[in-house]
């Protein structure tokens, strides 16, 4: 999978800010991300976290046979690993041109430095010796995977320990850690990557490239270095000419950064020693409470909680006082209604209420009509229409005035009747 391309927008955008010195971040042009260094809870594991891109370094031992030109030479092998967790960019089991760049970027800088000696790896000469393999996998990528590769690889092999062994004639035993205490490797200086982009031809240069810098770059220059300004390997890579006095200027910018880098990592070696002595908190207990497993740490910003009384008074008399009474609803077609508080649930719904108007006068009706019925059977015409095609009854009541004349009189009589014989008793 291809990483989706930048827009014109955005390349111009990212152009113009570096014109002006402006980076993205709020940097400035010769200012590093925030690296921070922490180790696991087993010797040789390291994680980097440079600005948002994460690595993290393993290292790990092995007894193996030497090569019949150098028998008395442990070796180094290097391996990185850019998984679809870091970018979707990147696939698995697949070799890419960034991959076999950095692999080959780190080899030049740990393994053809000498920073490592490789004879205080042999344990017999010609038949065991030790093999180191440096494991790099990328957790997160935001830029700039060469410097913190090299910071992550180089601190875990300072921090890694392997087994003590013992000779017995032709038997070689490894003691386990609880048996004897584990060696250090020795390391005689510790080279660090510090990369230079270029932009518009190289009439620009910006340090520690994040990854939106990456894609607008014109050119990349990374030159390995170390403390004592003994330079290890350099690189170019792009399609412009660097001048001599360019390549003099980024190699005085990569001796302070290096030599910075250098104490940083020192300092973090100090204090993880200090913890497994004292019996502190490291590694995975020490990531707990800080909550680095799942989530990128984030400063702690302090917050002035003084004046909140007085600031929420003031807010509160500047506050506007809600009305007590709540408008109606307005319904402004058929069907629709309004629900909430404080206001009354009815319904628009117009249709309804004048169907069942209309039902109600015809049941109504049809009481009257079967009133007349039970009075006068006898006078019911029924006219049908057979000619059309659904047949329409119609009932006539034909109720004479002489037939109302009568019954009253005999309403009347019945009612005299019931007087006199409660006169008589």
């Amino acid at each position: 999978m291809r990483d989706t391309p930048l827009s014109n927008c955005e390349r111009d955008f990212l152009l113009k800010a570096i014109q002006e010195k402006k980076r993205l971040d709020g940097r400035q042009t010769y200012d590093y991300r925030s690296i921070k260094i922490s180790f696991g809870t087993d010797y040789g594991c390291c994680f980097v976290d440079l600005g948002k891109t994460r690595i993290m370094a393993q290292v790990s031992c092995e007894l193996i046979t030497p090569k019949e030109n150098r028998p008395n030479e442990g070796l180094i092998f290097f391996n990185i690993e850019l998984s679809p967790m870091a970018s979707p960019a990147f696939e698995m089991g697949r070799q890419s041109e960034l991959l076999v760049k950095l692999n080959r970027q780190l080899e030049r800088c740990l393994r053809n430095s000498k920073c490592i000696d490789t004879e205080s790896l042999c344990v017999v000469s010609g038949e065991k010796v030790w093999q180191i393999r440096v494991d790099v996998h990328l957790l997160n990528h935001d830029g700039n995977l060469m410097d913190a590769a090299s910071i992550a690889a180089i601190a875990a092999l300072c921090h890694f320990r392997r087994p003590d062994v013992g000779i017995q004639g032709e038997e070689v035993t490894v003691y386990s850690t609880e048996e004897r205490d584990p060696i250090p490797l020795s390391i005689y200086h510790m080279p660090i990557c510090v990369s230079f982009s270029f932009f518009q031809q190289g009439t620009y240069l910006l340090v520690d490239p994040c990854e939106r810098e990456e894609r607008v770059m014109d050119g990349l220059l990374m030159i390995a270095m170390n403390k004592h300004r003994e330079i290890c390997s350099i690189q170019s890579s792009g399609g412009i000419m660097l001048l001599k006095d360019q390549v003099l200027r980024c190699s005085k910018i990569a001796s302070v950064k290096v030599s910075e880098i250098t104490e940083l990592i020192n300092k973090a070696l100090e204090n993880d020693k200090k913890a497994r002595k004292t019996g502190g908190k490291f590694g995975f207990a020490e990531s707990l409470p800080q909550e680095r497993i799942t989530a990128l740490k984030t400063d702690v910003s302090h917050v002035e909680m003084s004046d909140v009384k007085e600031k929420a008074n003031e807010i509160v008399q500047r506050a506007e006082v809600p009305p007590q009474t709540v408008p109606s609803p307005v319904l402004t077609a058929p069907g629709t209604g309004q629900v909430g508080e404080g206001l009354e649930n009815s319904w628009g719904l117009k249709e309804e209420e004048e169907e069942e108007e209309e039902d109600e006068t015809v049941e109504l009706k049809m009481e009257l009509e079967e009133g007349h019925e039970e009075k006068g059977r006898g006078d019911v015409v029924v006219i049908s229409d057979s000619d059309s095609e659904e047949e329409d009854v119609v009932i006539l009541n034909q109720v004479t005035t002489k037939e109302k004349a009568s019954s009253s009189n005999q309403q009347g009589a019945v009612a005299s009747k019931q007087q006199q014989k409660k006169k008589g008793q």
